[in-house]
C-alpha cells in the first residue's frame, strides 16, 4: 500500500478546482457596462480571473479606488445571482478529492473569493463534502491575502502540506506560509508565471499523479439505467453523462447490448427484428457474450481509472427480460454472474412508468426492434420483473417518477445522484 507525498494538500479554486471564466467575465462585462466602461472583449477581460478584483480593476484598468470598489459590487450583484453557477468542475478533480480523502489526507480551500461565494460553488458541484475547511474573505472589504488564508485552511500543529494553484499569488502564498507548492497550467495562470513553484502539473492527470504519489486510486462509480422501453432511458442517461461531466466527473456513457466494438456486432444480430425464428435461450447467452467483453473492455478499465460509468442497460435488463419475460428463470442468473464477473453497479435508477404508455412513446418514435414487438403480456411481465428487483435490492435501486417532461425526469435523476455519489 502506498504513502500520500503530503499530509495535507490546500487548493485554489478558481482555475485550479473550477473553469470559473465564463461566469466571472459575463459579470465582469455588467459590471463595467453599469459603470459606462465598453470596448473590452472576452478575451480581453480575462486578467479579472484569479486575482483579487478590487487590485485587477485598479491595476489593468486604471481605475481609482472608489470606482473599482462601485465596479465590484456591480460584479457581485450579477455574480451572486447567477455567474456563481456558470461554472464547471476540471475534469478529473472529484476522482482526485475522492482519492486523497480514501488514503486519509486533510483537504482545504484557500480563495481570494467571498466566502458568500465560495462555499455555494463548492456545494452547487460536490466539492464541499470532500474539504475539512474553506478559508476565504469573511466580508467584503477583508483583504484576500493568500498568505493569511492558507494557515485557516491547515490542521492545527506541523503538518507536511502543500498548496495548488494557477497563479503566482498562490505560489508566493505557500512559500511565505513554509509549505510546499503545485502550479497547475490548465488553469489560467502561465507557465513563466508559476516558474517558482516546487512543482509543476500539465493537466488535472498529471497533477493527480504527483499529489497522489504510490498511493492507490479510488474506484469509480458505476451507475445503470433501466426500465421498460419507452420509458426514456437512453435520454436520461445522455443527460446525466453530460450533467456530471460539467461536475468534473470523468464519465464513460454506455449501453447494453453494445458499448464497445464486439458487443455492438452481437447487438445487431439479438435486436433484428428479422430474426425471429431465435430461441430464448440463444438470445439470453447472446446478451450474455456482449455483457462479458462490455465488462473486459470497457466498464471495468474505466471503474479502475477512478471514472463514473453510466450505462444504458446492464444484467437487470436479463435477468427481467430473459429471466421473466421468456420464463429462463435462474439460468438467466447463472449465466450473467460468469458474464459481469462480480462487476455491479453501485446505483441502478429505475425509471418507473406505466408500461403501456412506455411501449407506445417508443412505437411512435421509431420502428420497434425484436424485443420491443412483444405482446401486452410480455411488457406486462417485465414491468413487474423490474419493481420486484428494485424491492428486493433497495440498497442499490431508486425509483424514479418517469412521468413527465424529459427536463422534470433529468431534475429527478440528478437530485437523487447528487446525494448518492
Amino acid at each position: 500500500m502506498g504513502k500520500l507525498p503530503y499530509e495535507a494538500y490546500i487548493f485554489d479554486l478558481d482555475g485550479t478546482l473550477t473553469e470559473s471564466e465564463p461566469g466571472i467575465v459575463k459579470s465582469v462585462q455588467y459590471a463595467l457596462e453599469k459603470m459606462g466602461v465598453t470596448g473590452y472583449s472576452r478575451e480581453d477581460l480575462q486578467f479579472a480571473v484569479g486575482p483579487p478584483l478590487m487590485y485587477s480593476f485598479m491595476g489593468a484598468l486604471g481605475m481609482s479606488e472608489a470606482d473599482a470598489a462601485q465596479t465590484v459590487r456591480y460584479f457581485q450583484e450579477r455574480y451572486g445571482a447567477k455567474g456563481y453557477l456558470e461554472n464547471s468542475v476540471y475534469p478529473g478533480i472529484p476522482a482526485l478529492l475522492k482519492s486523497l480523502k480514501a488514503q486519509g489526507a486533510w483537504l482545504g480551500v484557500a480563495t481570494g473569493k467571498p466566502e458568500r461565494f465560495t462555499v455555494p460553488v463548492l456545494e452547487a458541484f460536490g466539492l464541499a463534502k470532500y474539504f475539512d475547511a474553506v478559508a476565504a474573505p469573511l466580508a467584503e472589504d477583508d483583504a484576500p491575502y493568500k498568505e493569511r488564508l492558507i494557515p485557516r485552511a491547515l490542521p492545527k500543529g506541523p503538518v507536511n502540506a502543500c498548496i495548488v494553484g494557477d497563479r503566482d499569488l498562490d505560489i508566493q502564498a505557500g512559500k511565505t506560509c513554509g509549505i510546499h507548492t503545485v502550479g497547475v497550467l490548465y488553469g489560467y495562470g502561465r507557465k513563466e508565471e508559476l516558474a517558482q513553484a516546487d512543482l509543476i502539473a500539465d493537466n488535472v492527470e498529471h497533477l493527480t499523479t504527483m499529489l497522489l504519489g504510490d498511493a492507490p486510486r479510488a474506484k469509480g462509480c458505476f451507475m445503470t439505467i433501466e426500465g421498460s422501453d419507452g420509458c426514456g432511458k437512453s435520454t436520461q442517461a445522455k443527460r446525466l453523462a453530460e450533467e456530471l461531466a460539467l461536475l468534473g466527473h470523468r464519465v464513460v456513457h454506455t449501453r447494453e447490448p453494445g458499448g464497445c466494438r464486439i458487443s455492438e456486432r452481437i447487438r445487431g444480430i439479438v435486436l433484428d427484428a428479422r430474426e425471429e425464428g431465435m430461441s430464448n435461450l440463444c438470445e439470453a447467452l447472446l446478451f450474455a457474450a456482449a455483457r462479458a467483453q462490455h465488462v473486459h473492455e470497457v466498464i471495468r478499465p474505466a471503474l479502475l481509472r477512478g471514472d463514473v460509468v453510466v450505462c444504458d442497460r446492464f444484467v437487470d435488463s436479463s435477468l427481467v427480460y430473459q429471466g421473466v419475460g421468456r420464463e429462463l428463470g435462474v439460468v438467466v442468473e447463472q449465466i450473467n454472474r460468469v458474464a459481469v464477473d462480480g462487476c455491479m453497479p453501485d446505483l441502478t435508477l429505475l425509471l418507473d412508468i406505466d408500461p403501456a404508455l412506455a411501449m407506445a412513446r417508443r412505437v411512435a418514435a421509431e420502428s420497434p426492434d425484436r424485443i420491443e414487438k412483444e405482446r401486452d403480456a410480455f411488457v406486462q411481465k417485465v414491468y413487474r420483473a423490474y419493481r420486484a428487483l428494485a424491492e428486493n435490492d433497495p440498497q442499490r435501486f431508486r425509483l424514479i417518477d418517469a412521468s413527465g417532461s424529459p427536463d422534470e425526469v433529468s431534475a429527478r435523476i440528478l437530485d437523487v445522484v447528487r446525494r448518492e455519489l
